[in-house]
């Protein structure tokens, strides 16, 4: 028996659209609350990962993806030890402070002080950010100590409108 393969939405159209609110990227982000969990899925209401949620914010408010996610394994940060979650983001986003955080922005975090970020969320407050939670579903979870210590660098979505 073959394992299930990942969900994926069709292909996008490519379109001009100038650059999303942060509005408009919490607003998106919220209708994938109780999205279930699927790891490497990224379809509203049918099953995402955390990175399957960033991606589907993604082609909502900007259109297409500018590259695909590939296959990853649930250990692949610790298999592989390379910063594919932060490459990416340097490639597609700008990078931010940790202290200039806003609404709307992308939040890394680092389980481990010697492996690769590997969890990704969008901050929905300045104490709040919204994420697929492994074993659950797409959450908004408070931005306490323990993620606090835990994160690792931040992204702006690219075009940002303020």
């Amino acid at each position: 028996m073959s394992a299930p393969e990942p969900l994926e939405p069709p292909a996008a159209v490519a379109d001009e659209r100038p650059g999303p609110t942060r509005a408009a990227i919490l607003a998106e982000a919220r209708t994938w609350i109780g999205t279930p969990y699927r790891h490497q899925a990224s379809l509203k209401g049918v099953g995402c990962d955390c990175l399957g949620l960033v991606r589907g914010v993604w082609r909502a408010v900007l259109g297409p993806e500018p590259e695909a996610a590939g296959v990853y394994t649930a250990d692949w940060a610790e298999a592989t030890r390379e910063e594919r979650l932060a490459g990416a983001g340097r490639r597609h986003m700008t990078e931010i402070e940790v202290l200039g955080l806003r609404p709307g922005d992308l939040v890394l975090f680092r389980f481990r002080p010697h492996l690769p970020m590997k969890h990704i969320g969008i901050l929905s407050a300045d104490d709040r950010f919204i994420h697929a939670y492994d074993g659950a579903a797409v959450v908004e979870s408070p931005l306490g100590p323990w993620w606090r210590r835990r994160l690792a660098a931040a992204f702006r979505f690219p075009s940002v409108i303020d």
